[in-house]
């Protein structure tokens, strides 16, 4: 077997690493790691209005449903441009 062939026996069906961690993945993750890190950290309670109720929560309970929100948003316009 020619090193050519060897290569492509040896990486059908299996993925490598530098196929997963493309730049992009890399950075995506790093910027969920950092949104995830600012969520935590604020920890105090906040006032809310939405439109008419106003309601006491934990800030990062709010931050984490508005990320939620945006990229259950983001996800659905990706999925229908494709």
């Amino acid at each position: 077997m020619s090193p050519k062939t060897s290569d492509r026996v040896r990486t059908r069906g299996h993925r490598q690493w530098g196929d997963l961690l493309t730049p992009g993945r890399v950075i995506v993750g790093l910027l969920m790691v950092l949104a995830l890190v600012f969520i935590f950290e604020n920890t105090r309670s906040t006032e809310i209005r939405l439109l008419i109720p106003e309601v006491t929560m934990p800030l990062w309970l709010a931050l984490l449903g508005t990320g939620v929100i945006g990229a259950l948003c983001g996800a659905y316009f990706m999925k229908r441009r494709g």
